[in-house]
């Protein structure tokens, strides 16, 4: 096998492998002959068949089943020897001479082009001085997570007379536009709270003063941004029919609450709160500390990136914005611009995705970080939980989709990496209040703010932070820490015929 460097432009690599005629005949012969003892041939005892004679009837065929091994065998060799780091699957071409390889002709030839990993040293992970805001649990923030409690655990009673604020009511509707039913419109024994403002605008306020058996035509209009884009700023009329009118019962922060909620006491209740809300403000907590570390990293770290990641990670993104839009669900700051300057904004959150993908990937390498198989198993557990009854085939398709387990080992990976930098790093925890820790007070550019945890109704599919922390792009973290065993497309050997 013979390997030529063709191009080493930037990161952009192209290698010339050929496999000469002879080279090809020697290692048919070897299959040949290590087939043989097994081949079955009419008039021959089994085993007792002569290479030669094998060859003469499959030569062909053994050599194009060979190919695609020989293809795949250059390609690695090619990245060994020249010691790089695949950035993406690479690429074959130039396979116009397989046809002669199969006929035992001339020689196998062809290119292979792929990106590989830039080269960089990251940042003392030490020297990073970070803050990281903490807050603890209050008797306030207890006594606010009582009194929601509370408010869930509402029950009614039968009253009679007109229905009036906090009652709860039991009703049927149809909702029509232009005089039309439309889907999702219709309803029986739904439970409405006057007061709660859970329906359209204007819909609770329409049914005071109803009774039991009274039939009322509501009219709305709904929202401008309501979710369902055929139904947004549209007046309908409801054929509401009021089944019953319920009052609340008086409900108190007692023992019996706790009980309805399986705790044994109130002060059991009290001590879950304060656990789960401590919970919640370490989880808050470290996604403020990830979001400084991020922007640290982003700081600090300028190189190339490959562009096929780039291009990877912007596609997805730009895909879920056209989703939204095709379901009405439109980021307001996107409002009014052209593509090409959306398209510029959500490019640089690409860029910033994959470098500091990239960047993590060579802190965890270079720290020894990895991801067990038994995490990886419980990543798919929790999968398999929102899937009940399909779990086998979830499990198959995982097992046929390597991708697949990528896209789950990569932000455990990410995540493994990040608390392994904030251990290593100069964290100064800083104590501020619940509200403080919970607002959004990074103030992050136009851009950075794209990034942002997808709100209901603003969803930014790969560019998207959890809370206040951004989350890299995990896969190419993932792609990169690992070994480079790149896989390249089949070659197309025309069979013997």
């Amino acid at each position: 096998m013979q390997i030529v460097t063709k191009s080493a432009e930037g990161l952009a690599r192209v290698f010339a492998i050929t496999y000469p005629a002879a080279d090809l005949a020697a290692r048919l012969d070897e299959r040949v002959k290590d087939m043989a003892p097994r081949v079955s041939v009419k008039g021959f005892r089994p085993g007792k068949v002569p290479p030669a004679h094998v060859k003469r009837m499959y030569g062909k065929s053994i050599m194009a089943e060979m190919i695609n091994d020989l293809v795949q065998e250059g390609v690695n060799k090619a990245v060994n020897d020249n010691a790089v780091r695949p950035a993406s699957q690479p690429e074959v071409s130039g396979l116009e001479t397989v046809d002669q390889a199969v006929e035992g002709t001339g020689d196998l030839s062809f290119d292979v082009t792929l990106e590989i990993l830039p080269e960089f040293t990251p940042v003392d992970i030490k020297t990073l001085k970070l803050t990281r805001p903490v807050a603890e649990a209050s008797d306030g923030d207890i006594a606010e997570a009582l009194e929601e409690i509370r408010k869930q655990s509402q029950s009614y009673e039968d009253k009679t007379g007109k229905a009036a604020d906090g009652d709860q009511l039991v009703i049927d509707f149809v909702g029509k536009i232009d005089g039309e039913a439309f889907s999702g419109g219709t309803a029986s024994d739904a439970t409405l709270v006057i007061g709660s403002k859970t329906y359209i605008p204007g819909f609770e306020d329409q049914l005071t003063g109803a009774s039991a058996g009274d039939t009322v035509v509501v009219k709305v209009t709904f929202p401008a941004d309501y979710g369902v884009a055929t139904l947004s700023g549209k007046d309908a009329e409801f054929d509401v029919t009021v089944k019953a009118v319920k009052a609340p019962v008086e409900s108190k922060v007692d023992d019996e609450l706790a009980k309805s909620v399986g705790l044994s006491d109130l002060e059991a209740l009290k001590g879950a709160l304060k656990t789960d809300i401590e919970r919640q403000l370490k989880d808050l907590s470290r996604q403020k500390a990830k979001r400084a570390l991020l922007d640290a990293l982003d700081t600090a770290h300028s190189f190339e990136l490959p562009p096929r990641m780039v291009d990877a990670e912007f596609d997805g993104i730009w895909r879920q914005v056209e989703q939204d839009r095709a379901s009405g669900n439109v980021d307001p700051e996107d409002a009014g611009k052209s593509d090409d300057e959306l398209k510029a904004e959500y490019r640089k959150i690409a860029e910033r995705r994959v470098r500091l993908g990239l960047v993590l990937a060579e802190i965890g390498r270079e720290s020894g970080v990895d991801v067990t198989d038994e995490e990886v198993n419980q990543a798919l557990r929790r999968q398999l939980s929102q899937f009940p009854g399909q779990e086998q085939a979830i499990i198959d398709l995982y097992r046929k989709n390597p991708s697949l387990v990528a896209q789950l080992r990569a932000p455990i990976y990410e995540e493994k990496v990040v608390d392994f930098v904030l251990q290593m790093a100069d964290v100064t925890d800083v104590t501020v209040t619940r509200a403080e820790l919970e607002a959004d007070d990074d103030a992050p550019t136009p851009t950075e703010a794209k990034a942002e945890m997808a709100k209901p109704k603003a969803k930014k599919a790969k560019a998207k932070t959890e809370a206040a922390g951004e989350e890299a792009p995990a896969a190419a973290a993932d792609e990169a820490a690992a070994e480079a065993k790149p896989k390249a497309k089949k070659a197309k050997a025309k069979p013997a015929e």
